[in-house]
Formats: structure tokens, C-alpha cells, sequence
């Protein structure tokens, strides 16, 4: 296969072997992941080793929300500290000459492991490696929160004051710029979260969409463990409670009631030895050495932001711009989650 919707493989073999001939081995081949509902996710095979090429979805972007750059950078300035993450190769301006995606994309080493995003893969653990898979996720979202920016040079790398009133200004505009129809529900949990905002008191390096299937597992029965964090796309210098709040909204996704469980993956099962939440904020705690507070607001943004982000997508499904199956169900599930996001206490 020399060609799939959003990247052109030949075009890519002929950039790799000019910009990086020590990873030329033979023929390249693609495939898209599948799974991805925002950034195309290509894994590459044919080079010295497996690689993964990431780039903006097709047609109607919003580029904020599908920052490349912003991905490469973070997993960069991580590469060398508690946080796992993959080994990035680099990040291309290919929007002049059209000859590999047309657009900005990122290229990183494959880093091995599986995503867990079904119950049915939770059969090859036991109870007890499942638990200490789940202490371990939020233990290394602990580590980054506790990593200072500066001293990996992300002292820059967003603003932290006025982090939240600017995170749901975002998001509101990223609606606007996606809107095809009324969204009541979800006009109206924006209106709720602009009316409660917390103080924020600490600063930190947010992953921003920070989830088990946002993580490379290896390993097996009692001893599987994390290789990687993926998706960064959404990283600033913010708020870490936000993480937080994501983390919870799909922990629990599987649980909310209009078709979440079939539409949006989850391997989380209490039944096959995952812990509450609850727990999982108790070995944050912990690990951070902090109190955590109320994550009431944070969890209904958590909902907001999904929200937005699944409207966004069934927008590009109505403009046939999504590559994959399992989008027509995107549209339905957009109020439904609003809703739940307004009745979060």
C-alpha cells in the first residue's frame, strides 16, 4: 500500500530517506491505528524500527486541539524522567509541499506494549496485576505533576494564570467552530462551570487527556507495567486537578448510561481487580504528598470538554471528513454527557 486517506507513504519513504537515511532499512508500509477519535495515528513498519506517525485529522481542524509541535516537544523535554514516554523522531512542517500528509506531522518510535481499551483484555492479568497497573498510572501522573517545568525546559510552555477561565474560553470557541446543530445541555453545563470556578493554587505539567488507554502496558498476569504515556497533543503548564478530572470521567465512562460503554473504549472492570476512584485519588495523594480537593468542578469539566470534543467529531463525520467505523454513534452521545457533567457533585 503506497497511499491512505491523510498520508501519502511514498512521499513519507522519500522524507525519511533524506531527513533521517539512518532509519532507512527497505519498503515502508502503513496502517491506520485504529481506535484514534481525534489525531490520525499511522503505525509504520519497513524502517530500522516500528514507527508511529501522527498528524491532525482530515478537513475541519482545529488546530489548538491537533498541536503536533506541542506533542514533540513534551515528549522531548520528558524522554529522561520518571514519566515514560516514547522516543520522539520529529516534527514536520509538511504544509508547503504536500508530499507526505499536507499538514504538520509527528513521527516517534513505536514504544512497545499494548493499549488495554476492552474488558476482554483484562483475561491475561491477575486481580492483583491489574490493581498494581492501576496504582502505577496514577502514580506516574503524581510524577508529573511533581516535575518542575523549568528544569526540563517547559518553563514556557503555557501560562499558567487565568489557566482555567482560559481553558473553558477554549473549548467554548472550539465549540463554537464546530457547531451544527443546538446543544442546550451543553450550553448550559458551560454556563454552570463559568459560574464555580475553583482558585487554582498549583501549577504543574497537565497531560490533558490523561486515561488508561492513553497507556502502552506490558507484561503479563501479576506483573504488567506501563511503557508509555501517549497522546500529548493537549500538554500546557496549568491546573493538574484537570488531570485529575479526566482521569475520573474515563475511569468511570463505561458506566454512563446512552451507548459510552460501545462507543468510547474502556478496559476498566472493578469485577477483573480495577479500584474505585476514589482509591486512585488516595494513592495520588500519597505519592504527591498533597491534600486533594473537591474535584466536583473538575470532573464536570472533564464532561464539557468530552462533550466538545465528541461534537467536533460528529461534525466532521457529517462532513465525511473521519477515516474508521464508529463514528455515526458520536452525535448521540454529546447531550447525554453534558447532562451528566451538570449532575457531577
Amino acid at each position: 500500500m503506497t497511499e491512505l486517506p491523510g498520508l501519502d507513504v511514498a512521499g513519507l519513504s522519500g522524507w525519511l530517506a533524506g531527513a533521517h537515511p539512518e532509519l532507512v532499512a527497505g519498503p515502508l508500509s502503513a496502517a491506520v491505528i485504529a481506535g484514534g477519535r481525534s489525531n490520525l495515528t499511522y503505525a509504520v513498519d519497513g524502517a530500522r524500527m516500528p514507527l508511529i506517525l501522527r498528524r491532525p485529522p482530515l478537513g475541519h481542524v482545529l488546530l489548538s486541539a491537533h498541536d503536533m509541535r506541542r506533542e514533540h516537544r513534551v515528549i522531548s523535554a520528558l524522554a529522561h524522567t520518571a514519566v515514560p514516554v516514547p522516543i520522539a523522531v520529529d516534527v514536520v512542517d509538511d504544509t508547503t509541499e504536500n508530499r507526505v500528509t499536507g499538514t504538520v506531522f509527528f513521527l516517534m518510535e513505536k514504544a512497545p506494549g499494548t493499549v488495554l481499551a476492552r474488558p476482554a483484555q483484562n483475561a491475561q492479568f491477575t486481580a492483583a496485576g491489574i490493581r498494581r497497573l492501576s496504582t502505577e498510572l496514577v502514580a506516574h501522573l503524581a510524577d508529573l505533576h511533581a516535575i518542575d517545568p523549568a528544569a526540563v525546559g517547559l518553563a514556557d510552555f503555557g501560562r499558567p494564570d487565568g489557566y482555567l477561565a482560559r481553558q473553558l474560553s477554549t473549548w467554548r470557541r472550539q465549540l463554537d467552530a464546530s457547531r451544527s446543530r443546538e446543544t442546550p445541555e451543553l450550553d448550559a453545563l458551560e454556563a454552570t462551570l463559568a459560574g464555580g470556578m475553583p482558585e487554582t493554587d498549583r501549577t504543574a505539567i497537565v497531560h490533558g487527556d490523561y486515561r488508561l488507554d492513553n497507556a502502552l502496558v506490558v507484561g503479563e498476569a501479576d506483573e504488567p507495567h506501563i511503557s508509555a504515556i501517549l497522546d500529548w497533543e493537549m500538554a500546557t503548564l496549568g491546573d493538574p486537578f484537570v488531570d485529575l478530572g479526566i482521569f475520573a470521567l474515563y475511569w468511570d465512562i463505561a458506566n454512563l448510561p446512552g451507548g459510552f460503554a460501545g462507543a468510547v473504549p474502556s478496559a476498566v472492570d472493578p469485577a477483573a481487580g480495577y479500584p474505585g476512584f476514589d482509591e486512585l485519588v488516595e494513592v495520588y495523594a500519597e505519592r504527591a504528598g498533597i491534600a486533594v480537593p473537591d474535584l466536583h468542578w473538575y470532573r464536570a469539566f472533564a464532561a464539557y470538554k468530552l462533550a466538545v470534543i465528541l461534537e467536533g467529531i460528529h461534525y466532521r463525520f457529517q462532513a465525511g471528513d473521519t477515516v474508521g467505523e464508529g463514528f455515526d454513534r458520536i452525535g448521540a452521545l454529546v447531550e447525554p454527557l453534558a447532562r451528566r457533567g451538570r449532575e457531577v457533585r
